[in-house]
């Protein structure tokens, strides 16, 4: 669930791990909605540094592909007010002017002007190590007592992949992960823009991964059947999915339904996962994990050795004082006669005993040594 990725972004990370990191993957065709969901991971962890309930004293977003006004407007809808705004929230604009052209067309004293001191333009993206500078500048810039930890949120990885290398920038992102100050960091990309290979990198970097996918309706009955042909997208509904890895090694997936409704996105929970769902979370290995029900009826009808083999007969015994042909054809050796043989034993048996033997023509022990160290057993 969204809930749940959003708490371990608020709790951080402990001593001697590296932040905990989110990943939303989504395609072209939902675009909208993936974005929707980082917009509300975005607010609802700005909520969480301003009341105080978040390791983080405030979050930075590296805006690529959205105006900063958007994140800011969102986040007013959700509650947060100017004052919450100015002491959380610091914005590093790559959107506005990513290469710098603007600042050698236009004035630059128009281009100082801004309407929001926590909004700070940055004009060269291709400069990796300095975009990681700045960004580190901003989140040291929270006001607070103690050590200042700070989340961070990336809304395009596809757009910095336009400008830089894979290596530059799984270098960059794997950097911040480490930062002593950094306490989560999250981030978007599209996945069909880029090679396979290419997104399973960055989830490496990750761990939680939250897939976006498209919910399709069949246009006649309004209900969604799985990925066919004649179903029509629906653009304000989808599937999200999330992967979270646990600290002790064990992998959860939730299932949500992601709504879009005008300006506001919702997360509802899905009464039960789908079949389809199952069947794409299932691993993909090269044997049957199920059984066959001849294969669970011979499996139910194995006798294993601590079980009882009598079938409701008596239990015959060899004992190993007879032949095993005799003592087969003897009906009255049972395990219960034996059991009365050995609680009530013939008069005539004699009980073990031990013999202390001495050889008649050995010496006399001297007076200081033990008279029974000559014994024999």
């Amino acid at each position: 669930m969204a809930e749940a990725a959003v708490r371990c972004l608020r709790d951080g990370r402990l001593d001697g791990e590296h932040a905990p990191a989110l990943a939303v993957e989504g395609s072209l065709q939902c675009c909208p909605l993936a974005a929707g969901a980082m917009l509300h991971v975005a607010a609802a962890l700005a909520s969480h540094a301003a009341a105080g309930k978040a390791q983080a004293r405030g979050l930075v977003i590296v805006a690529f592909d959205r105006s900063p006004e958007v994140y800011l407007d969102f986040m007013r809808r959700r509650g947060l007010d100017s004052n919450a705004l100015e002491r959380c929230v610091r914005i590093l604009d790559c959107y506005s002017d990513p290469l710098g052209w603007k600042q050698k067309i236009q004035n630059q004293q128009h281009q100082e002007n801004r309407r929001n001191q926590n909004i700070t333009v940055f004009r060269n993206v291709k400069d990796v190590k300095k975009l990681m500078y700045s960004t580190t500048e901003l989140g040291g810039g929270f006001e607070g007592e103690g050590k200042k930890y700070f989340s961070i949120a990336v809304d395009s990885i596809s757009s910095i992949l336009r400008h830089a290398s894979v290596s530059s920038v799984s270098g960059l992102l794997s950097n911040l992960r480490s930062h002593d100050q950094v306490s989560s960091i999250f981030w978007l990309m599209h996945s069909d823009l880029h090679e396979p290979k290419v997104p399973r990198a960055f989830e490496c970097l990750s761990t939680m991964v939250a897939c976006v996918e498209p919910a399709l309706v069949d246009p006649v009955c309004g209900e969604g059947h799985g990925n066919m042909s004649f179903l029509e997208q629906n653009y304000s509904k989808a599937k999200f999915i999330v992967r979270l890895k646990r600290r002790n090694g064990r992998v959860k997936h939730l299932y949500e339904d992601l709504h879009i409704d005008g300006n506001d996105v919702k997360f509802v929970s899905a009464s039960s996962v789908s079949a389809e769902v199952n069947q794409i979370l299932l691993p993909k290995v090269q044997f049957n994990l199920e059984l066959s029900e001849k294969e669970r009826s011979d499996r139910a009808n194995v006798v294993l050795p601590f079980e009882h083999q009598g079938k409701g007969e008596p239990i015959h015994i060899y004992d190993g004082r007879r032949s095993l042909p005799e003592a087969q054809h003897d009906h009255n050796l049972t395990a219960l006669a034996l059991v009365n043989e050995m609680k009530a034993p013939k008069s005539g048996t004699a009980k073990g005993e031990i013999h202390y033997i001495r050889d008649s023509d050995d010496e006399q022990p001297d007076s200081d040594e033990d008279p029974d160290d000559d014994l024999d057993i």
